[in-house]
Parts: structure tokens; C-alpha cells; sequence
């Protein structure tokens, strides 16, 4: 009988993993707690799991982030009862496309802050959303007079965030 030897993983690929996962379930947690807020909105809430992405990305690179985001949505769904339902995909769509702006400001945007970053992963985040509900749900333009307080509310929770993302990221010795 022939035996397939299995490599084990290096230990910095371990540690890696387990950084990852641990984000991964504070995100999840995050999404469920946010799930259990009144809102301040249609298809608004604080966001404090996209400051995972984000924290995500500093720490671990664009992949970690994408897949976090991925995964948080499709997990804390799964906890909160909506997976594959409207509000799944009204999710996967605004923290997708959020992670995504994130990522290429990060990338490509010399200098610019976390803040920053979180502004723009907030703005286009509610953006995703709208523009979901609008072309899958309710083909109404009258829904997008609901767009600019909620986009001032991003703003705000954007600059929290972000400044939150500062902080956690400098007391870890990053960014």
C-alpha cells in the first residue's frame, strides 16, 4: 500500500490562519450584534464589521479581506436567519463592494488614512445597497430620496470607524 505523506504547515502559516479566524468570528459577532440593533435606517447599521475588513487588510492584505468579508456575510446570515434571502444579498453586496473600494483606496491612494478608507468603504457600502434593492427589489427612483441622510449617517459611522481602525491598528505596531 502506498502511503501519501501529508506536510504539516509551518508555523507562521499557522499563526496566520488562526489571526485570520480570529477576525473572521470577531467580524461574525459583530454582524450578529449589529442584526440586533434598532435601525437608524433602511439597510443601515453602525458597521463595525466592515472595521474588521478593514483592520483585516492592514494586518493581513487585500485576500484576508476580501475573504473576511465574504465570509462574515455568509456565516452571521446563516446565525441571523438570512442566508440567501433579499437582505443576504443586500449584504453581500454593500460589504463586498465596500471591502473592494477599500482595498484599491488603500492601494492606490497615496497616503490617505484610515479614515479615509472607512469613508469611502461606508459611502459605497450604502451605495451598493441602494443601487441592489433598486435593480433586484423596488424599481422605484423615488427610493433614492432616502439616500442622503442615510449617506450623512455613513459618513458619520465611516469616521468612527476609521478612527477606531487607526487606533487598533497603531496599538498593534501597524499602519
Amino acid at each position: 500500500m502506498k502511503q501519501i505523506a501529508l506536510s504539516r504547515p509551518s508555523l507562521p502559516e499557522l499563526e496566520s490562519k488562526s489571526r485570520w479566524l480570529a477576525l473572521l468570528m470577531l467580524a461574525i459577532g459583530l454582524h450578529v450584534f449589529e442584526a440586533s440593533l434598532p435601525s437608524l435606517g433602511p439597510w443601515f447599521k453602525p458597521g463595525l464589521a466592515n472595521l474588521v475588513t478593514l483592520l483585516a487588510l492592514v494586518l493581513m492584505g487585500q485576500r484576508a479581506a476580501v475573504t473576511l468579508a465574504i465570509g462574515r456575510v455568509i456565516v452571521g446570515s446563516f446565525f441571523i436567519g438570512t442566508l440567501f434571502t433579499p437582505t443576504f444579498i443586500i449584504s453581500m453586496a454593500g460589504g463586498l463592494t465596500a471591502a473592494l473600494v477599500m482595498i484599491a483606496a488603500w492601494r492606490w491612494i497615496p497616503g490617505i488614512s484610515l479614515i479615509g478608507v472607512s469613508l469611502l468603504g461606508a459611502l459605497v457600502h450604502m451605495l451598493a445597497q441602494f443601487v441592489t434593492v433598486e435593480f433586484l427589489f423596488i424599481q422605484q427612483a423615488a427610493l433614492y430620496y432616502a439616500l442622503p441622510p442615510l449617506l450623512v449617517i455613513s459618513c458619520i459611522s465611516g469616521w468612527i470607524n476609521g478612527a477606531l481602525a487607526e487606533y487598533i491598528a497603531g496599538r498593534l505596531g501597524h499602519e
